[in-house]
């Protein structure tokens, strides 16, 4: 059965917290697969930059753009993901993050599942492309494709997330998973796999 978080509100919240950088090996690696990801210029930070070429992606593997509704509302999302990760992570305020700064809120998460649950809930809408209030394994794929900017084999992974097995991630499904991933430190749980293989 998913681990089911009470969802904050709709939208991204800003995240205050200490850094502390106490993240495990594990929690390293996993986020820095992330972090590599979302690093479109291979510069070592992450930008406003990096995050407007990964929506982009998104929106080109969708076949849309920002002059439709389903673009504006993508790039919204994912530019308030931007602006939430700057403001708990960007310690000298230079407008990059770095993967250390990444790491030093990752440790506080766990003490923080309200602002970990709402940004779940900002990506669900993201991901959800027909709104039919679940991702299926097509959406999911894109997800992950448009993050690793290459074409990536899902099937496995998803099936792994879908725990119920109706082919489907419900909002439960994905934001229990998103905790896990973002605020767990646990090589088998199922979230820890969210982004693909780790």
């Amino acid at each position: 059965m998913a681990r089911v978080y009470s969802a904050g509100r709709r939208g991204v919240p800003v995240i205050g917290t200490k850094l502390s950088a106490m993240a495990s090996d594990f929690q390293r690696r996993k986020i820095s697969g992330v972090f590599g990801a979302m690093d479109t210029d291979d510069d070592g930070y992450l930008t406003e930059a990096d995050f407007r070429a990964l929506t982009a992606r998104w929106l080109d593997l969708r076949g849309t753009d920002t002059g439709t509704p389903e673009g504006e509302k993508l790039a919204a999302i994912m530019m308030g993901w931007w602006a939430t990760l700057r403001d708990a992570s960007d310690r000298n305020r230079d407008g990059k993050v770095t993967l250390d700064e990444v790491l030093g809120v990752v440790d506080e998460l766990p003490k923080m599942p309200g602002a970990v649950t709402g940004t779940a809930d900002a990506m669900f809408e993201a991901v959800d492309e027909n709104g039919d209030g679940a991702i299926s394994a097509a959406e999911y794929r894109r997800l992950i494709e448009a993050w690793n900017g290459v074409d990536t084999p899902t099937d496995e992974v998803f099936a792994l997330l879908d725990l119920d097995g109706d082919g489907r991630l419900s909002r439960e499904e994905f934001t229990g998973h998103w905790f896990e991933f973002w605020a767990g430190d646990d090589p088998a749980a199922p979230g820890s796999w969210v982004f693909g293989r780790v």
